[in-house]
């Protein structure tokens, strides 16, 4: 299991001390929140914070893209830095052609799905993913609960990825803590975010990564 804090939920005025703690407790990959005040509530950040960030850690960078009209900005994330860029299939229209331009520019490439939207409609492009992301809230804000029906959705991803032989990474974003992280990975996620659950922990955010991992019994 891989554990990627969302630095969300850090103090951006601290952003490289921020991301250095989380690699100190052992973190492999830093998740990005890009949120364009139209795909989903709120606005978040751009391609100047990818920069800093990878200036700041050697760790993937883990870019989600929650913004209308991707194939717009996909190469402007990945020339700052991004190793990982994540599309949700509700904002692509041409998703295979989003997804080859990723890999064009030299990125991994992701799908991500709402919770209200069914695993189907990414089934075709299945065998060209890099990671599969199941939204376990809805997109727009941190520090939202889980919803409980995304395990079994998880579950129905893993078969699914195990059906078309996908080596793909299989994500899961919101509301991830201590308390169901070890079901989340039972059902089959190979990569877990959190962000209030790491930063807003009362040992530090280190602390925080390591007491994921140790729920998690992975």
């Amino acid at each position: 299991m891989k554990i990627a804090p969302s630095i969300l939920s850090a103090d951006f005025a601290r952003l490289s001390d921020e991301i250095g703690v989380i690699e100190e407790g052992g973190a492999e990959w830093v998740h990005v929140d890009v949120m364009d005040g139209h795909f989903v509530p709120n606005i978040t950040i751009g391609p100047l914070i990818v920069d800093a960030a990878r200036r700041s850690t050697n760790l993937p960078l883990d870019v989600h893209l929650m913004i209308k009209n991707p194939d717009h900005y996909v190469e402007a994330f990945v020339k700052a830095g991004a190793d990982i860029v994540t599309v949700h299939q509700e904002a692509c229209t041409h998703l295979h052609r989003t997804i080859q331009k990723i890999h064009e520019l030299g990125a991994k490439a992701g799908v991500a799905l709402n919770p209200g939207t069914s695993l189907e409609t990414i089934r075709d492009v299945l065998p060209y993913l890099d990671l599969l992301l199941v939204m376990s809230v809805n997109p727009g804000f941190g520090g939202q609960s889980y919803i409980e029906a995304s395990t079994a959705k998880l579950g129905r991803a893993r078969a699914m990825l195990d059906e078309v032989g996908s080596d793909a990474e299989l994500e899961v974003d919101g509301g991830v803590g201590v308390s169901n992280v070890e079901e989340i990975v039972n059902a089959g996620a190979s990569v877990v975010v959190a962000g209030s659950a790491v930063y807003g922990h009362p040992d530090g955010a280190a602390a925080g990564v390591r007491a994921i991992r140790s729920a998690s019994g992975a």
